[in-house]
């Protein structure tokens, strides 16, 4: 890492990283749609790494168990200053821990959870790294968004574990945003019996492009799909893609 950045907030998406079958073919696709190039990963995590761009870390990526044959996706993390504590609470508003807390080398401390929707996320304490940085650059995370079918209850969820504000953002749709101090840091949305079955609730990374009709094409061009055609939204005109082993993200326009 190149530079130190501050310390996120309580609950503020810090991270994100992805699992897959073929790690070799996953790293061409991102190479060529977002201009990513890739470090190794923490030796005690296996057959991984990390995508950087322009010498700064945007995501991790690692490679599924034969075995495992569940959907792959995206996680997303979001920071805490005691992921013991924020694992107990976890428990405590209705959520599963599936993966520690443990800690992670000497970098930090993190659990693996789900939310009461089924959702899962990851949680990190920071000691000598906190994540991404640069968010807004191009080919980074810039926000993030929790696909579900309704938003009230996992909302409270979310709101309860980390301490953060929960606001609806729109009257005629079930739309909302959780926020620290005022500031949104992530979106929820309720697509009712529009979710997918077979994906259930999900987090969803939203990565910055100049220009996201032509990201949208070329994703499908290198191999993925398009999940929802380009849009004009509140942060921005966006589209909704999967890579070739399906994991969903968004692609939104930035002038970064």
């Amino acid at each position: 890492m190149t530079e130190a950045p501050a310390r996120c907030a309580p609950g503020t998406p810090c991270w994100t990283s992805l699992m897959v079958h073929d790690l070799a073919a996953t790293r061409d696709f991102y190479h060529a749609l977002f201009g990513w190039d890739f470090t190794p990963g923490p030796r005690e995590a296996g057959s991984c790494v990390r995508a950087v761009r322009g010498g700064h870390p945007v995501a991790g990526i690692g490679t599924l168990p034969p075995e495992r044959r569940a959907p792959v996706a995206w996680t997303t993390y979001l920071a805490s200053d005691d992921a013991d504590e924020t694992a107990e609470q976890i428990r405590a508003c209705g959520g599963t821990v599936a993966v520690g807390p443990l800690d992670a080398q000497e970098a930090g401390r993190l659990v693996i959870a789900a939310d009461p929707a089924g959702g899962v996320f990851g949680v990190w304490q920071t000691r000598s790294r906190v994540g991404a940085v640069r968010s807004g650059a191009l080919g980074t995370p810039v926000w993030h968004e929790l696909l579900t079918q309704e938003t009230a209850a996992v909302g409270k969820f979310y709101a309860g574990v980390f301490g953060l504000g929960l606001e609806v953002t729109a009257a005629d749709a079930d739309r909302g945003r959780l926020s620290v101090g005022g500031r949104p840091v992530a979106g929820l949305q309720g697509m009712g019996s529009a979710l997918p079955r077979d994906r259930g609730t999900h987090w969803v990374p939203f990565f910055a492009v100049r220009d996201a009709d032509a990201a949208a094409r070329t994703a499908v061009d290198l191999g993925g799909a398009l999940i929802r055609p380009p849009r004009d939204g509140a942060i921005g005109r966006r589209a909704v893609v999967a890579d070739p082993e399906g994991a969903v993200f968004a692609v939104v326009r930035t002038d970064g």
